[in-house]
């Protein structure tokens, strides 16, 4: 059974950081590109950064770059996104998600294969 478990999100004032983690289970973690989106209420869930299987090459929205930066370590079954400079608009639930491919990055949700139950960040102004 794979799971996908984020942790790491909580209430912080703009400018400030986090970290998210997602920790990997039941499946091969390094046959897999991993993936984080976010969700904010009433809209739809949107692409934030991407990490290949052997963290080799990586991808960014727009909004985050040079912001956020997405890492794995393979030994441990983990993706991190490091959130800094956060900012009232990056409020969503933030997801992780497993493609199963280790060739190119996708930006399209539909593309990967699971999912985590995500966790809420508030960057409060």
């Amino acid at each position: 059974q794979v799971q996908l478990v984020e942790s790491g999100g909580g209430l912080v004032q703009a400018g400030a950081s986090l970290r998210l983690s997602c920790a990997a289970s039941g499946l091969p973690f390094s046959n897999y590109n991993m993936g984080w989106f976010r969700q904010a209420p009433g809209k739809e869930r949107e692409f934030v950064a991407a990490v290949k299987w052997n963290g080799g090459s990586t991808a960014y929205a727009d909004s985050v770059k040079g912001r956020f930066t997405i890492s794995r370590d393979n030994a441990k079954n983990t993706v991190y996104l490091q959130m800094n400079s956060l900012k009232p608009e990056d409020t969503a639930v933030y997801y992780c998600a497993a493609e199963r491919s280790i060739v190119v990055l996708r930006r399209d949700p539909s593309r990967y294969d699971y999912w985590g139950q995500g966790t809420q960040v508030t960057v409060s102004s």
